[in-house]
């Protein structure tokens, strides 16, 4: 039977926003299982109040906050409150995202466009800003950015999605490295397919999401998908002491052996280029002659 002394989060305080529903839900429920206290975020108050209830039915404390992640004065007034509740932040989650238009680029709303670059990148730049103040003073910290399809690969039909989660990744690397001798660590998360409401929303658009992406939307809906088990373990792990050392990195909750993470393999994978966003080490490429030459 775990114990108390058992808790990976124990006296730990997280920010998870987005955690009505979906994702970020079931991430700040597991934190809560883990021992942390919680400031749960959503544009959504009534979503964010149940979470906070069953995070409370867990034994632990939850501060359910209306937040805009967009918004600057919402993030500060969040970080604010959450300082004046728990006297301290250790780990925030930026999970707030939405999908944005759905369609070819030249299709899409420009207004709505903007507005998912502005929710999933431009409010995981503002979360960050936000916190870093307090870790930085704490000397420690972890920050955890969820990715999601089209980071690491083209993505069709979901242009505004898939850059603003391709540079969320590029501002965790970016940001890690600026942070590091602060003792505070920066990763990404991929989650995989989850059954979520954006995955409902894929299905919703029909045949403007594209034959391969329609499909793939509709087996998630009827299988249930990854899970939401992978996921909020490997968000645990990097909020955890166990990550220690870990940093910068885009991490498949799905496809990557993380769960083999010890200290000697995080300072091997720190070692290498191993998740992250690069061209082969060691290689360029020479368009006069097409050669592809060893450094």
């Amino acid at each position: 039977m775990e114990t108390a002394e058992d808790l990976r989060l124990k006296g730990k305080v997280a920010i998870v926003t987005g955690s009505g529903r979906g994702i970020g839900k079931a991430i700040a429920i597991g934190f809560a299982k883990e021992g942390a206290n919680l400031v749960v975020a959503s544009r959504t108050f009534s979503e964010v109040l149940e979470t906070g209830k069953q995070i409370e039915m867990r034994g632990a404390e939850a501060l359910p906050l209306k937040v805009d992640v967009s918004r600057r004065g919402d993030v500060e007034g969040m970080v604010g409150k959450a300082l004046e509740r728990f006297g301290r932040i250790d780990v925030l989650v930026n999970n707030a995202g939405m999908l944005g238009p759905i369609g070819p680029l030249q299709e899409n709303d420009v207004d709505e466009w903007i507005k998912t670059v502005h929710v999933n990148l431009i409010g995981a730049f503002l979360c960050c800003r936000a916190v870093l103040p307090v870790m930085i003073r704490q000397r420690r910290g972890k920050i955890i950015n969820l990715s999601g399809g089209g980071a690491a690969y083209p993505k069709p039909n979901f242009s505004a999605y898939a850059c603003s989660k391709a540079a969320v990744v590029r501002l965790t690397e970016t940001l890690a490295e600026e942070v590091k001798d602060y003792n505070i660590q920066v990763n990404a998360i991929a989650p995989g397919a989850v059954k979520t409401r954006i995955v409902e929303q894929i299905v919703e658009a029909g045949e403007k999401a594209g034959e391969t992406a329609l499909a793939d939307a509709r087996k998630v809906l009827e299988d249930g998908g990854a899970g939401f088990e992978p996921v909020t373990s490997l968000a645990v792990f990097l909020a955890s002491e166990e990550s220690d050392g870990l940093t910068g990195r885009l991490i498949s909750a799905i496809w990557d052996d993380w769960r083999s993470l010890d200290n000697d393999r995080i300072r091997w994978v720190m070692e290498k280029g191993y998740y992250t966003l690069r061209r082969i080490d060691g290689y360029f490429f020479t368009p006069k002659d097409g050669d592809i030459r060893r450094r």
